[in-house]
């Protein structure tokens, strides 16, 4: 009878799967460049700024103060831009639609590469996207991940990232006491419940 793998051992992906691991990552690079063009295209659409070099003057109406306007414009102006990229500073449709973005990323690139084995020292849930500690954190690594992976973030991009952030992210998650210690302990029983959290103080 074969002993069974201790938990330090790498995990290692078979031969025929890199190439399937590799086209995804292509694509999830892809995938990720084209959200941060479009977030930057948001983020840059603002009105022109007058300098008053070759502009007519502005005339207002004594009755509406220069303030005013100012104000209008910059309602305006974050009315188009979103306030944050973290997911718990987004609601409805775009929580749902950054949700399933993070989801792919987590199932296809996360999991297959840095999942390694559930055990009870290593607890998993596949339904992690019930726990909003869980998504916060895997939110804020797949963000690092697009940005350190990006061929502006240099040579050393990659190596920050793992250091920085993938290594003390899956120690938050995976820990015993984790958002997933009631959770999945064992592949041969999956199991998952949310843990209570403290009540906040009456005021």
């Amino acid at each position: 009878m074969s002993e069974p793998a201790h938990e330090s051992e790498p995990v290692r992906i078979p031969d025929h799967d890199l190439d399937d691991l590799v086209a995804t990552v292509t694509q999830l690079v892809a995938e990720s460049r084209k959200q941060g063009e479009t977030l930057s295209r948001l983020t840059d659409e603002q009105p022109p700024q007058h300098d008053g070099k070759h502009d007519e003057p502005v005339h207002t109406d004594e009755s509406t103060p220069t303030s005013a306007l100012e104000d209008s414009d910059a309602t305006a102006t974050g009315a188009e831009r979103p306030s944050s990229l973290f997911i718990l500073a987004l609601d409805g449709k775009a929580y749902a639609e950054e949700l399933a973005a993070l989801t792919t990323w987590v199932h296809y690139l996360l999991l297959p590469v840095y999942g390694r084995e559930i055990t009870t020292g290593r607890p998993w849930c596949q339904q992690w996207h019930e726990h909003p500690e869980a998504v916060a954190r895997l939110h804020a690594l797949w963000l690092a991940w697009q940005q350190l992976t990006d061929i502006e973030a240099g040579l050393a991009g990659p190596s920050t990232w793992h250091r920085d952030h993938l290594d003390s992210a899956l120690l938050q998650l995976r820990t015993p006491d984790g958002p997933f210690g009631a959770c999945t302990t064992s592949p041969a029983r999956p199991n998952h419940r949310l843990l209570a959290s403290p009540e906040p103080a009456g005021v």
